[in-house]
Parts: structure tokens; C-alpha cells; sequence
């Protein structure tokens, strides 16, 4: 049985391996064979959308169906055969399950970006031209290479309760302390589990930030340390403001993580001890109570949350492009 369906899988991936190519190829040289028999200015109005119509079919199929079929689902019954209005709606905010994901969603979007943007600008700072700048930026920026789930499932390992097991109840008891339940200890285990975003997105805002910072004119540096200014002068009244565009792109991009964050929240704890976030309480209404309707009712809940901060990102990018 086992054999069996790992025979179908490999066969699967082979044949997507091989198909894909001659598909995307065949699409090329029909697209090539069609423009070359249509007039000239005809050419140059369908060429854009013959290249963009697979994007778009994709796009339409895996995103805009999909968003809209949520949507749709959320003002259905549990079989999906009946219109019950805002009832989803109402359970999700009259339930102490859901208002709790809601309140660590909070406790994510108001810490995770602070601790990130704050500790990767000061690293930004700290390393900026020195000599061993890249050593440390390939450090911290290392955890970036990991997948979520990695992360979550390596910092499991840390918090364990277990000494033998868990690296910082290890330290604890060898200074003669008690094993902490970092994951269990309620509110603080939020904390912990944001300390593992923040560990894991710190070199992201760090690798940006540091480009912005290099963007600064070193003249402009150079005639103010010449005028007296002293470094927290300059940071304040030159590099701040002439960086706070790329921190707010930054930060605007941590919020939203923060806002959709699952990962680790699943791997460490699976939202239990109060640690529920909006996604994975979309997760376990459809997997594991089988209550789809609920589910879209959340996931509507955590699209309107983001979509605003998505046009925000938009236009300020569009703003900096403009500038440029």
C-alpha cells in the first residue's frame, strides 16, 4: 500500500517535472507563431496579455476564486446549502476562544514589529561599515534560511521543560534555579513564542534597514560630525528621518506577518495554555471541529485585518518609486 502510493507520488512529480517544460515551451512558440501572423499593431496590443494570460488564469484561479468563494461560504450554514447572514460572524465575536486569538494577535502586531524593527536597526547601526560586518549580518540574517516550522520545532526543543532536553531550563537549573514551562506559564508564554518571530525576522529588517542606511550620504554624515553634531545627534536629526520611510515599509510588512501568523504558533503549542492566534483558529475550526463555515468566517476576519495594510505597503513602494 505504502510502495503503492509512493509510486504514484514519484510518478506524479516525474511527470510534472517533464510536463511543465514542454507545456511552458509549447506556450512560448505558439504565442511566437501567433504574433508573427497578426498585424503589426495588433501584435503590440496582444502581446502583453498573451505573456500575462497564464499569470492571470493563475491568479484568478488559486486567489480570486478562492477569496470570493470564502467570502461567500461565511454567510452559509454548516452544510453550505442555506444563507444564515452574519450568525458566523457573531459566534466569532462572542466566543472566548476566538477573542483570545484576538488578543494575542494583538500582543503579535504591537510587539513582533517593535522588537524587530528595534533590534534590527540597531544591529543595522551598530555594524554599519566596520570590518566585520558581514560576518555578523550573515549571523543574524542566518535564521531566515529556516522554515517556520523548523524554527518552531528547534525552540520547542529549547523552551522543553526538561533540563536534559530544553537549553534554557538547562541554564536555569544550573544556577540552581527551578525548570520554567516557557510555553505553558500563561501570559508570558506569548512572549516567548513572539521571541521566536522575532529571532527569525530580525535579519530580514536588519538586511533592509542597512541598505536604506547605505542610501544615506556620507557627506551629508561627514559635514555634520565637521559641525560638532555628536553620533545620537545625528542619528536623531538625520539618519531617523531620512529612514523612517524604509522603517514604516519594514514595519508595515512585520504587522502583516504578525497578523497572519501560524507556523509557530501550530508547531510550539497548537494554540493551547492561551495561545491562540486568528490563523490557526481558522485551521482547527475546518480540520478539526469540521466546521468550514466558521473557518471562512475567521479567515474573512484576518483578510479584512490585512488588506488595508497590503494598499498601504502599495502606495508607500509606489511613493518611493515616484521619488526615485
Amino acid at each position: 500500500m505504502i510502495a503503492d502510493l509512493l509510486e504514484n507520488r514519484l510518478l506524479a512529480a516525474a511527470l510534472v517535472v517533464i510536463a511543465v517544460p514542454f507545456v511552458l515551451v509549447g506556450y512560448i512558440l505558439f504565442v511566437e507563431w501567433i504574433l508573427r501572423r497578426a498585424p503589426r499593431r495588433a501584435a503590440d496590443v496582444i502581446r502583453p496579455w498573451l505573456w500575462l494570460g497564464p499569470a492571470l488564469v493563475f491568479l484568478g484561479v488559486f486567489l480570486v476564486y478562492p477569496t470570493f468563494a470564502t467570502i461567500v461560504r461565511s454567510f452559509m450554514n454548516r452544510k453550505g446549502d442555506e444563507f444564515v447572514g452574519f450568525a458566523n460572524f457573531e459566534w466569532f465575536f462572542t466566543q472566548d476562544s476566538t477573542l483570545t486569538a484576538l488578543r494575542n494577535n494583538a500582543l503579535w502586531v504591537i510587539l513582533l514589529p517593535l522588537l524587530v524593527v528595534g533590534i534590527g536597526l540597531f544591529i543595522a547601526v551598530l555594524v554599519d561599515r566596520v570590518r566585520y560586518e558581514g560576518g555578523v549580518k550573515t549571523v543574524v540574517f542566518l535564521p531566515m534560511a529556516i522554515s517556520f516550522v523548523a524554527a518552531g520545532t528547534i525552540w520547542k526543543f529549547l523552551y522543553d521543560l526538561d533540563p536534559n532536553v530544553g537549553t534554557f531550563n538547562a541554564a536555569v537549573t544550573k544556577l540552581g534555579g527551578d525548570p520554567i514551562a516557557y510555553t505553558v506559564v500563561q501570559p508570558w508564554n506569548n512572549f516567548f513564542l513572539i521571541l521566536v518571530g522575532v529571532w527569525l525576522l530580525t535579519g530580514f529588517a536588519m538586511v533592509i534597514l542597512s541598505a536604506g542606511l547605505k542610501g544615506i550620504s556620507t557627506e551629508l554624515l561627514e559635514a555634520a560630525r565637521v559641525d560638532g553634531a555628536s553620533e545620537p545627534q545625528i542619528f536623531r536629526q538625520i539618519i531617523w528621518p531620512l529612514l523612517l520611510p524604509t522603517v514604516a515599509v519594514v514595519a508595515t510588512t512585520i504587522v502583516i506577518y504578525a497578523l497572519k501568523t501560524f507556523d509557530v504558533v501550530y508547531t510550539m503549542t497548537n494554540g493551547n495554555f492561551d495561545t491562540d492566534v486568528i490563523a490557526n483558529n481558522m485551521f482547527t475550526q475546518l480540520y478539526s471541529n469540521l466546521r468550514p463555515e466558521r473557518a471562512a468566517a475567521v479567515a474573512v476576519v484576518l483578510l479584512v485585518a490585512i488588506v488595508p495594510l497590503m494598499f498601504i505597503n502599495i502606495r508607500r513602494f509606489r511613493q518611493q518609486e515616484a521619488i526615485r
